[in-house]
């Protein structure tokens, strides 16, 4: 990871030709062989299974098993070309995954453009939009700098326990109803300019701030937690609410540790060239005019989305509107704020998962990992593929879709249904800091415009990171352990 910044551009266009020699270094081109390899081999390692399924099954059947037709093979390989491409050259895959689902859904399926955009994420797009237009004006007057300064005067200049005030803040959120990707958008703005200005890795701190609201997301009073609990019980294996909301705190935490070692050994708790205000001595006057208006407007979006549990974009369209009428002049900046790249990017590959979703590969690959026989190594796979899935697709839809898979499993085991379940739920979830899910996204999104570009391919590589070890450690503390 480099301290270079890069100058703004929705394109990711690099500014490495106009670095000093002494910051150019060829660690970037290795963490970048690095990322394809990853996400090279887990996909490839799905795909083998796939491919390869009757090794582990070689007694004749009477029904043969699931196997991938080329009109799933085709747009898997697609989907890993386009990282491939993405990592080598300034594209924004989310172009390529518009392209990319315009040209399998209307050439090899026939789907015309409703069909294709039928699962296109416009409240996704509406969150990133509203939140960051809001947001964005929220910086421009000075308020994000009042949040921030409060913040640092409650640690008392200890900046390394901020991610941890976040991680804390984000948890009780969410283990109080709010929908984690609403708590990560009304946590963001503060968390990420607060890592600035203290020198924290952005990643770092964005990372402690997912990894809080997916802390309490499984809460008893929680969306994501009703959620499960009823699909277990809808199929015939109940599952323990506070069991479930225990193992996800617990391995949350544990990874919010790992992140911090990690961070650690490579070096990177701190981020930033020493140009940054010294936080125990700054201070900030008293909140005035459009400051105070925009502190209000910030709590009344609270109430909003905690209390009434309105949609968090369209509250901050609302509040963003109503500061656009007090410094109408500036509009045209607010606007501008808007982080159109992050909208493109989320918005493509959604749309392009689901059509992989559309032509069976996510049910193709969990139907393989049933018939592997062995059942810990079946709930491991089924881990891996809805982790992986989730990295790029929605939690809560992968997670309707593979918890009742679960079901065939553990009547045929002796395996713990909620050790099971919890698993498979946490490893749809904690692969959430992908910059391609919406929390990841919105942690991009808060960058500043002259270093996203970093901080979206060095939380991809990140990700990547998460995405092959967060479902191994859900499974090991959770399956085979028989904790739950």
């Amino acid at each position: 990871m480099t301290n270079t910044v890069q100058q703004p551009n929705d394109t990711k266009e690099t500014t490495r030709d106009k670095q000093s020699p002494d910051q150019r270094s060829p660690r970037p081109n290795r963490r970048r062989i690095l990322l394809m390899a990853v996400v090279g081999i887990t996909l490839l390692g799905l795909l083998a299974l796939v491919l390869a399924g009757g090794v582990f099954n070689q007694a004749p059947t009477a029904e043969s098993e699931p196997s991938m037709t080329a009109v799933q093979i085709i747009p898997l390989i697609i989907l890993v070309v386009m990282f491939v491409v993405a990592t080598k050259w300034p594209l924004n895959i989310g172009v390529m995954g518009l392209v990319a689902s315009f040209g399998v859904g209307y050439f090899m399926l026939g789907m015309d453009d409703k069909e294709i955009l039928a699962d296109f994420p416009a409240n996704i797009v509406i969150t990133i939009i509203g939140v960051t237009y809001f947001f964005s004006m929220a910086q421009r007057n000075g308020t994000i700098d009042i949040i921030v300064q409060t913040c640092v005067r409650l640690v008392r200049g200890k900046t390394l326990l901020l991610p941890w005030v976040f991680f804390l803040m984000a948890a009780a959120l969410t283990s109080l109803g709010t929908f984690s990707p609403a708590a990560v958008a009304l946590l963001a703005p503060a968390a990420i300019g607060l890592a600035y200005e203290s020198r924290i890795h952005p990643v770092l701190m964005g990372a402690f701030l997912i990894n809080g609201a997916h802390a309490g997301g499984f809460s008893p009073l929680s969306v994501a937690g009703v959620l499960v609990h009823n699909i277990a019980v809808k199929n015939g294996f109940p599952i323990s609410q506070g069991a479930l909301f225990t193992a996800s705190f617990a391995l949350n935490l544990i990874l919010s540790i790992l992140t911090v070692v990690l961070f650690a050994l490579l070096g990177k708790m701190r981020d930033g060239d020493g140009r940054h205000a010294d936080l125990e001595t700054t201070s900030t006057g008293r909140p005035h005019g459009q400051q105070i208006l925009t502190l209000a407007l910030i709590a009344a979006m609270l109430v909003c989305a905690l209390g009434f549990h309105m949609p968090i974009g369209l509250v901050a369209l609302s509040a963003g509107l109503l500061l656009a009428f007090v410094n109408i002049k500036e509009h045209r900046t607010f606007i501008g704020g808007i982080s159109w790249s992050t909208v493109l990017l989320v918005a493509g590959m959604i749309t392009y998962v689901s059509l992989l979703q559309h032509v069976g590969v996510i049910d193709t690959l969990a139907e393989q990992a049933l018939a592997l026989g062995a059942p810990l190594l079946v709930a491991l796979v089924l881990c891996y593929v809805i982790g992986v899935g989730s990295a790029f697709a929605s939690s809560t839809a992968l997670l309707t879709a593979f918890i009742p898979l679960a079901g065939p499993l553990l009547a045929s085991s002796s395996l713990s249904a909620s050790g099971t379940v919890a698993a498979l739920a946490i490893a749809a979830t904690v692969v959430d800091v992908s910059p391609f899910s919406t929390d990841g996204a919105l942690v991009v999104a808060n960058a500043r415009e002259d270093d996203r570009q970093r901080v979206y391919k060095q939380l991809m590589m990140y990700a990547g990171g998460v995405v092959l070890a967060g479902p191994a450690l859900a499974w090991a503390l959770l399956v085979p352990t028989g904790i739950m």
